[in-house]
């Protein structure tokens, strides 16, 4: 009898999945609310100004440390601003690989090809070392470094998970390169009949310095067609530099334990997501008409992602490194300037 009547009264327990799930659902939310406002922050933008002079994506982490500083958000948000802070920014940069064009970078000769991977590599170790002697911490040096270097955001967001890099010091990061992004886009085409270059080595210079590939159609854009063309297959290597880096970190970061890391570890999941879709991307395994919906779902899994990060920031202790900071962004982006000149009249560019 006391059998039957304990098989009466138990309950079954919920999936393991709709508990995570439930544990996710508040922070996620949260989320993906900031997200929202951010995005309709970037409409009004585009209605008033014409362009997005902020994109979504700097708003959200910008909106996200605001709430974090008037409200700290209670115990149950934490898990699934872990989640979204880390995972879904994990997902978000596997599905870049599948926005490379390896044809399109293949012809642009290997001569090109090769100065770019090099301007890249002096940008690195500048910018990183720049940062190390303004007294930057070492994982924080290392965001400016890949922002500057490669393509600002996307590369700060890509290096973090791989570095295990704070959320102040990611939000540090993408506010203060966000910031020079905008100026850099307004300033350089006004630059281009004092520095003497022709279109064809203004796009290149443009895809060398200019972060984001939308900032570098609006620095190209006003100059002519061919330096919107040379600046976007320019900036598309640069992109595709951020694979191997990120690899190379991941390696550095193995051998800084003093032991032998895993292999989740020595090559991260999203990192040989990434390589795979690009090389899919190249064979044609990928559909046309698929391309843009993945380059919409990493777009909206970045930002996400880029508020909760802005939610996990106390915005006093991104404060105290600014100066630091911004140095580091001002002196490594006049030395990858610099660089880019060089290559530019090294390989005799037109």
């Amino acid at each position: 009898m006391s059998l039957n009547t304990s098989t009466a009264t138990t309950q079954p327990a919920p999936p393991a999945a709709w508990q995570t799930a439930r544990q996710l659902l508040p922070g996620v939310a949260l989320c993906a609310a900031v997200s929202l406002v951010a995005a309709g922050l970037q409409v009004a933008e585009v209605a008033v100004f014409g362009r997005a002079w902020l994109e979504s994506l700097v708003l959200a982490i910008l909106l996200g440390t605001l709430v974090r500083t008037l409200w700290v958000p209670p115990k149950a948000y934490a898990p699934g601003i872990a989640f979204s802070a880390k995972m879904l920014l994990e997902i978000a940069v596997m599905l870049l690989g599948a926005s490379l064009s390896l044809q399109a970078i293949l012809a642009a000769g290997p001569l090109l090809l090769l100065g770019i991977g090099a301007v890249v590599a002096v940008a690195l170790a500048f910018s990183y070392g720049i940062g190390r002697a303004l007294g930057l911490p070492r994982k924080m040096a290392v965001l400016v470094a890949c922002g500057n270097s490669i393509c600002g955001n996307s590369a700060i967001a890509a290096a973090a998970p791989v570095i295990g890099a704070d959320s102040k010091d990611v939000a540090s990061s993408i506010a203060f390169t966000a910031v020079l992004g905008v100026v850099v886009v307004l300033m350089l085409p006004l630059m281009a009949p004092l520095l003497g270059l022709s279109d064809l080595q203004y796009g290149v210079l443009a895809g060398l310095t200019v972060y984001a590939v939308p900032q570098v159609l609006a620095a190209t854009a006003p100059i002519s067609a061919l330096s919107v063309q040379m600046g976007t297959l320019v900036k598309l290597v640069r992109v595709l530099m951020l694979g191997p880096v990120v690899l190379g970190l991941s390696l550095v970061a193995g051998r800084a334990d003093g032991k032998r890391p895993p292999i989740s570890r020595l090559v991260p999941w999203f990192i040989l997501g990434f390589l795979a879709l690009a090389v899919l991307r190249a064979v044609g395994a990928i559909p046309t008409a698929a391309l843009a919906p993945i380059s919409t779902v990493a777009g909206i899994l970045t930002v996400l992602s880029m508020a909760a990060l802005g939610l996990g920031v106390d915005v006093r202790m991104v404060a105290r490194a600014g100066i630091r900071v911004a140095g580091t962004v001002i002196l490594s982006l006049v030395a990858l300037g610099a660089a880019s000149l060089v290559l530019i009249h090294f390989l005799n560019i037109g």
